[in-house]
């Protein structure tokens, strides 16, 4: 099959468009015709050479897919047949022609919407839902702080956090940005361009603070987030796109606020648990993407061939959601 590869480690440059073994499937897995995958931050790290795939996972890129079922193994035959339509997080191998995936992570793709607006999902929704419902234990009318607003995590978060009966409020770098995060549910946003952040998180709660953070930056970041949670608030550390190191920092503010701080990541949580949250996702959000309550947002759309470019767009920040790869030729 075809897969878009690497050359060694680096920069886009490396990325092209060769042949991979096709995969293999096991009895409780379905092999999947990829249509389309979508990019993370992930794959930039893999690209560099700092962030290598599980063991037993392929080298090929890609964290999730949408396309059509070739076949199920025999544990899973009587559920699914060709031709379905499914999407699903993956440990790597979006980047192909086909994947093979355990079925209990397949999600039947509602049939409003497109691949390309399937594929959107995956990681960047059961991340924000794993990390708002079962690590950080949202309830409703809390309030959220959501950074980096306008990925495709930041995104997702707020558009779970209205459903779920709560409040966000959101940090992103561009008015655009903002704007787009107020029209998914947010109820303000600040760009980070203008300051610290902790002050206006006061001021907008009326000196309360928020009941979780969901931080994406890490370090420069650390210091304010704790200022800006309530008292026995939760942060979780979903990324360290700023750094990882924290210098020092007063373990007083954790104890007099009762604070929680967790760290987060799907890729290598192990099959079981990511079944587990699939099932208990899908169970909430099918029916929303069906009914257009919840949304993919997608930014663009980049032939396969162009991974390149697609992930120098990512590498740019500009993008608000997620950035879509067509698997073009794969019929």
């Amino acid at each position: 099959m075809k897969a878009v590869l690497m050359r060694g480690t680096g920069g886009v440059e490396v990325l092209y468009l060769g042949e991979h073994p096709d995969p293999v499937m096991g009895d409780d897995e379905l092999l999947v015709r990829i249509k389309a995958t979508a990019l993370n931050r992930a794959d930039l790290l893999q690209r560099r050479g700092k962030h290598p795939p599980p063991k037993g996972v392929p080298d090929i890129m890609g964290l999730e897919m949408a396309g059509e079922v070739i076949g199920a193994g025999t544990a899973c035959k009587e559920e699914w047949r060709a031709g379905d339509r499914v999407c699903a997080l993956l440990p790597g191998g979006g980047y192909a022609e086909r994947v093979s995936v355990p079925a209990g992570l397949a999600m039947r793709i509602p049939e409003n919407l497109p691949f390309e607006d399937a594929a959107a999902i995956p990681e960047v929704f059961l991340t924000a839902y794993q990390n708002l419902f079962n690590v950080a234990r949202l309830a409703p009318g809390e309030t959220v702080l959501i950074h980096a607003g306008g990925s495709g995590v930041g995104t997702a978060a707020v558009q779970l956090v209205r459903e779920a009966g709560a409040v966000s409020l959101v940090t992103a770098g561009s008015r655009e940005k903002i704007d787009r995060c107020l029209a998914l549910g947010a109820r303000a946003g600040w760009n980070y361009k203008e300051g610290a952040f902790a002050p206006w998180v006061a001021q907008t709660t009326g000196g309360e603070g928020v009941n979780i953070v969901l931080d994406f930056v890490g370090a420069p970041y650390f210091e304010q987030n704790l200022q800006a949670l309530a008292v026995d608030g939760r942060m979780v550390v979903i990324g360290t796109m700023g750094g990882a190191e924290v210098d020092r920092f007063s373990l007083r503010t954790l104890m007099s606020k009762r604070l929680q701080i967790t760290g987060a990541g799907l890729r290598h949580m192990d099959t079981a648990r990511k079944i587990r949250l699939t099932r208990q996702f899908a169970d909430f959000a099918l029916p929303r993407f069906a009914d257009g309550r919840l949304v993919p947002i997608v930014d663009s759309v980049f032939d396969w061939r162009e991974a390149a470019h697609a992930h120098e767009r990512m590498e740019s920040s500009v993008n608000i959601g997620k950035i879509v790869l067509r698997v073009t030729g794969n019929g």
